[in-house]
Formats: C-alpha cells, sequence, structure tokens
C-alpha cells in the first residue's frame, strides 16, 4: 500500500506529461476545455462560498 503513495515531490516532469497524455486519450482534445470551465466554475464558488463564510465569522466576532 506504501507504493501507491507518492509524495509531490516525487512527481517529475516525465509523470506530468504521461498524466496529460492519459487525460487526452481519455476526455479528447473537445472535452477538455469544457472540463476546464467546469473547473473553473466549480473553484470561483468554492472561493466566493468561503469568502462568504469568513466575511459571517467577523461579523459574529464583531457582536
Amino acid at each position: 500500500m506504501s507504493a501507491l503513495f507518492i509524495p509531490l515531490g516525487v512527481i517529475g516532469p516525465w509523470q506530468i506529461v504521461l498524466i496529460v497524455v492519459i487525460v487526452l486519450l481519455l476526455f479528447g482534445g473537445k472535452k477538455i476545455p469544457e472540463l476546464m470551465r467546469g473547473l473553473g466554475s466549480g473553484l470561483k464558488e468554492f472561493k466566493d462560498a468561503s469568502k462568504d463564510e469568513s466575511t459571517e465569522n467577523k461579523l459574529d466576532e464583531k457582536k
């Protein structure tokens, strides 16, 4: 099981190239922009939600 655990320091340029090639083979070139758009909008929603949560926490501390 320890062989499956890969610390971030071990991933090199060839591993990144391999991951990109596998993603391209699985999803194809036309689906990648759609996936990235969805990922970007999801990250934006998460960022907005966490910003709202921190604002609520600051307001609670002032009371």
